[in-house]
């Protein structure tokens, strides 16, 4: 069950990545936009680490972890190439990395999540 769920998230996560997303709720901040990326790669690193963390390999929560962040790297430099109306931002870079941090630290201590 988890790991249809990290999957669901992981495509629509791509999808919202690339799609233009002009009436997204505004949370009242002027860096909105720094916190959705964080909460996005918070709960894609927390899917994948609760999902991998039970396999006991060693070094599987690393490579998760450098996984996620490569792929929200991928994703950003992606998006101004396939969307000309979605930029490049380092702070957005930054935001995802932060989260991608937070919840693979959260995820990888916690159990949060049993929908194994």
């Amino acid at each position: 069950m988890l790991l249809s769920v990290a999957v669901i998230y992981t495509l629509a996560l791509i999808i919202t990545t690339f799609i233009n997303l002009n009436e997204v709720p505004s949370l009242g901040s002027s860096f909105d936009d720094k916190i959705y990326h964080f909460l996005a790669y918070l709960g894609l690193s927390s899917l994948w680490t609760n999902y991998f963390k039970s396999s006991n390999k060693k070094g599987m929560l690393w490579l998760v972890f450098i996984i996620v962040i490569l792929f929200g790297v991928l994703l950003e430099v992606m998006q101004h190439q396939l969307n000309q109306n979605r930029t490049y931002d380092n702070y957005d870079l930054l935001a995802n990395c932060f989260g991608v941090v937070i919840g693979t630290l959260i995820a990888s201590r916690l159990d949060i999540i049993k929908l194994k």
